[in-house]
């Protein structure tokens, strides 16, 4: 499975913006896909996650209320709209893959097998 991030950019206290991840093939391997983000300061941290399986959404404390994780089945792509942007969200963005994974294993590097190369994302004004 390999995975294409992209959509990152340079962006305003407040403002928006929509990461794509787009994966080779639909396969079990690839039932749940996971963002996370990390700084040159902090460890990789997870922000979200998409389960094709059980049609769910799980997200971080820091996400909950202005990201929304979303899923295109026909595009092989999830989506992470983030709005109400804060320069604390400004960190690389990575996606992952990993086969069809229980809530408690959804925050787990670990638990992805597959990982794509990661998008800036800047919040500054």
């Amino acid at each position: 499975v390999q995975l294409q991030a992209s959509g990152g950019g340079l962006v305003q206290p407040g403002g928006s913006l929509r990461l794509s991840c787009a994966t080779s093939v639909r396969t079990s391997s690839s039932d749940t896909i996971g963002w996370f983000r990390q700084t040159p300061d902090k460890e990789r941290e997870f922000v979200a996650a998409i389960r094709r399986t059980e049609n769910s959404q799980h997200y971080a404390n820091s996400a909950k209320g202005r990201f929304t994780i979303s899923r295109d089945n026909a595009k092989n792509t999830v989506y992470l709209q983030m709005n109400s942007l804060k320069p604390e969200d400004t960190a690389v963005y990575y996606c992952a893959a990993a086969p069809r994974l229980i809530v408690s294993e959804l925050r787990r590097i670990s638990a992805y097998n597959y990982w794509g190369q990661g998008t800036q994302v800047t919040v500054s004004s």
